[in-house]
């Protein structure tokens, strides 16, 4: 009897320090618990609820603070895709993540069925019209245009955000995404590799592989994803058996998402450094996508136009035979980030990105200038080449905002316009008579 009682005692006590969805401890018996929190750390458009989150210890604290007598711990798990994110989550090992629009369709459709159901709680960083992906392929290729890609290999993340987009444009462009072209289903690194070494024609991919590519001089833009005009974005997840048994928990967590998002936006070149401090990717880059008029505008409400985009998401993973339907209306739950907003979140929902601008980052610099126009910004370039860190314009066409080094730019009378892409650039030219491609080194001088 008395070795009994022990091991019960002992068996107690192990249920007591049991992590995540383990134990459910009550409130102030002073247990310990662990919040398995999935990310990806080179998704920089989840860094508000990943990277820079971490590095920021705002989860901890909120954590701290709820007073419960619980001890918490957060255990940040980094991947590389939202596909393990999924598979952990559905297996109950991770309780939060964060992953592109289309992952998340496919972590709806797999926790319906593994009876491990999942919710749509806040969103990251998103573009109303596409551009987070993007289609590139090596700086000396010759091609020109998506048709082209006809009878080539793509790379891209089958499943992902990026696949989504290149499945939509081949389609515009008339081409059959199962038939006209071969798909190599690979992870981004292993694209971006084959890229290189030109066992893939094209690679289509997620932020922030397209801006790492080509500011390390080993891509060029073939196709800007905002050529479609369709929003994407990446958002955040919760285990539905997670967030009924600890709200508290998932409340702290989106207060601390909000918390880094505010200071993404208020320090955008700070925040920049720390993330690539964190990730090991260029600030250059990380600002690309982050910074005060990047291509991503962080903001976690659940906007009803993306909800749309999602819906509309459904039917290409179904022509994949990736999912089946998905109640996306059933997914998404905003109940909890509307709490943890409280009554910033109406006035946050209907806030609009900023408006397109040029940026000049110099050497030695902790902040950005801003320019209203590309000739403003050529000039300012112009007078301090050696000093000049990274420049940024948006597309004149689609608002995506590159490399000023790396755009195709147009001089058209006494206008120097930026373009992401060769084609948006080649149908501005062919619309406007007299407009003509110059080089970037023209584009300087002539500004100049």
């Amino acid at each position: 009897m008395k070795r009994t009682a022990l091991a019960t005692l002992a068996a107690s006590s192990l249920l007591l320090t049991l992590s995540g969805c383990g134990g459910d401890a009550r409130a102030g018996d002073g247990s310990t618990v662990t919040v398995t929190v999935g990310y990806q750390s080179k998704t920089i458009n989840t860094v508000t609820a990943g990277t820079l989150l971490r590095s920021l210890g705002y989860f901890e604290k909120q954590l701290n603070s709820l007073g419960d007598g619980i001890t918490y711990k957060v255990d940040w798990q980094d991947y590389a895709t939202g596909a393990p994110i999924t598979a952990q989550m559905t297996a109950g090992k991770i309780d939060i993540g964060s992953m592109g629009d289309f992952p998340l369709l496919i972590n709806a459709a797999r926790g319906k069925q593994l009876n491990q159901p999942t919710h749509l709680v806040s969103v990251t960083g998103y573009n109303p019209a596409g551009g987070l992906n993007t289609v590139v392929t090596a700086p000396d290729s010759s091609l020109a245009s998506l048709t082209e890609l006809k009878g080539k290999k793509v790379s891209t993340s089958v499943g992902s955000a990026a696949d989504g987009t290149l499945v939509r444009a081949l389609q515009e462009a008339g081409l059959d995404p199962a038939k006209d072209i071969e798909k190599l289903n690979q992870e981004p690194s292993v694209g971006a590799s084959a890229l290189s070494t030109g066992s893939t024609d094209a690679l289509s991919q997620f932020v922030a592989w397209p801006g790492l590519l080509a500011f390390q001089d080993k891509a060029k833009v073939l196709y800007d994803g905002a050529a479609l005009d369709l929003p994407t974005f990446h958002g955040v997840t919760a285990r539905e058996d997670f967030a009924k048994r600890r709200p508290a928990v998932l409340e702290a967590f989106l207060k601390a998402q909000a918390q880094a998002t505010d200071y993404l936006n208020d320090h955008p070149v700070t925040a920049a450094e720390q993330v690539a401090d964190a990730t090991g990717l260029p600030p250059e880059v990380v600002y690309l996508y982050n910074g005060a008029h990047g291509i991503a505008t962080f903001d976690p409400t659940l906007k009803p136009s993306l909800v749309s985009a999602l819906k509309k998401d459904v039917e290409v993973l179904k022509s994949a035979d990736l999912t089946g339907d998905v109640d996306v209306d059933g997914f998404v739950d905003d109940q909890y980030v509307k709490k943890a907003l409280g009554t910033s979140y109406t006035e946050q929902l209907t806030a609009a990105p900023a408006p397109a601008a040029g940026e000049v980052w110099l050497r030695g610099s902790g902040k950005t200038t801003a320019f209203k126009s590309p000739a403003e910004l050529l000039r300012y370039v112009a007078e301090h080449r050696s000093d000049v860190r990274a420049a940024y314009v948006p597309d004149t066409t689609t608002g995506t905002t590159w490399f000023a080094d790396k755009a195709v730019w147009v001089a058209d009378g006494g206008q120097l316009l930026p373009f992401t892409a060769p084609d948006t650039a080649r149908a501005y030219v062919d619309g406007h008579g007299g407009a003509r491609v110059v080089t970037y080194a023209e584009a300087l001088e002539r500004a100049s």
